[in-house]
């Protein structure tokens, strides 16, 4: 993918450009953005652009021998490093499914990417291993290209282990360039930090994810429309709305908020046994929309259904909560949600957390009508 076919964010495309024109190319760079910005993409036509033979002064011919096997991601002078599981498991093992993952959906998230590698319960890492075979890779002389790029997503998955690519980073061999792709910079080591130059990338905007939808014949106009501004910035969860009839993140918080609130403790049972089948990392996005819910549910409180970021299952449910749920039931349920995903990061046993979840969620949701009963009791 060359920069002009990635989508939006003309100013950090314009910079990258003026990069390559100037020849100030910085050794170490950190493409940092939420998901669904469009980072990776951008690496990759970044590395492109670089690499082409034929430049033209916006962007790569995609012509030349460089830029089709670029476009391939066959390209010898470009390396990728991304999450995997197992100890150790190196990124090149899984070269294939990386290629045909960026040909469907450069914009993919890194649930996406550990589901498509069969991650179930494990959660990904860039492990020893991996950081060895960069370090190795790297010391060999360019095979065809000015430079040789190393493009790294997500280097939150490293962990301590990197600590073994500072001395690389900070003095890499002649003509290499380190492309970052973060989302969590508080979980990248504050060494590497340091010897990165940080492009901020901010959330795609809804005239953005609008006209992608539109370019990829996805959605209608007006579809297109209302699914940009539900989409909260994130290009790839549009790509899926336009793509599902409803989010199953969306039914599956929908059925534990009515399981919760009717009470019954074997549906509850049954639901948390069918949840924690799901994975670790599916249900620390299943958390995130959780949050991302009772965020709109909120809006819609405190002001128009037209500011409502939620779909028409999601928004009709939301309506009928708010006979149920108030403020300071709200500021309870969004604690909870954090806890979780606070306790899922740290491998939490999923049944025990989510059932524990379930009869605290079961107790906010029921609080206000215990209490108005006991109320009248009194008078």
């Amino acid at each position: 993918m060359s920069l002009a076919k990635a989508y939006g964010q003309v100013e950090v495309k314009d910079l990258l450009r003026r990069l390559v024109a100037q020849e100030r190319l910085p050794h170490a760079m950190l493409l940092l953005g939420p998901a669904g910005s469009g980072k990776l993409a951008l690496a990759n036509g970044f590395a492109q652009y670089i690499l082409c033979e034929n430049k033209a002064p916006d962007d790569a011919c995609g012509q030349c021998n460089a830029c089709l096997k670029a476009s391939k991601r066959i390209h010898p002078d470009i390396h990728y490093s991304f999450p995997t599981v197992g100890t150790n498991v190196k990124s090149d093992s899984f070269l294939p499914q990386w290629r045909s993952a960026l040909d469907d959906n450069p914009y993919m998230e890194v649930n996406d990417w550990l589901q498509i590698i069969g991650a179930e319960n494990k959660q990904g890492n860039i492990n020893k291993e991996e950081c060895l075979n960069i370090i190795r890779k790297l010391s060999l002389k360019t095979f065809e290209g000015s430079h040789k790029v190393l493009i790294m997503w997500l280097p939150e998955y490293l962990g301590k282990e990197g600590n073994r690519l500072l001395k690389l980073i900070e003095e890499p061999p002649n003509q290499t360039v380190f492309i970052l792709v973060a989302e969590q910079q508080e979980l990248i080591l504050n060494t590497i930090l340091s010897r990165c130059q940080v492009v901020k990338i901010r959330a795609m905007q809804d005239e953005e994810i609008r006209d992608a939808l539109l370019e990829k014949n996805l959605a209608t106009a007006d579809n297109a429309e209302a699914i940009a501004q539900l989409s909260d910035g994130n290009l790839n969860e549009a790509l899926k709305m336009a793509q599902e009839k409803e989010n199953d993140n969306a039914e599956l918080f929908l059925e534990w908020m009515r399981k919760c609130y009717v009470g019954n403790g074997v549906e509850m049972v049954k639901w948390v046994e069918k949840f924690a089948k799901l994975g670790r990392e599916n249900q620390k996005h299943f958390t995130r929309y959780a949050l991302h819910f009772m965020r709109e549910y909120m809006v819609l409180k405190m002001s128009s259904q037209a500011q409502v970021r939620l779909r028409n299952l999601e928004l009709k449910t939301a309506q009928n909560l708010q006979k149920v749920i108030e403020f300071d039931q709200i500021e309870d349920i969004v604690q909870l949600l954090n806890d979780n995903a606070y306790y899922i990061e740290r491998n939490a046993n999923p049944k025990v957390l989510f059932l524990d979840t379930s009869i605290q969620l079961n107790k906010i949701l029921k609080r206000k009508k215990t209490e108005v009963r006991t109320a009248a009791k009194q008078r």
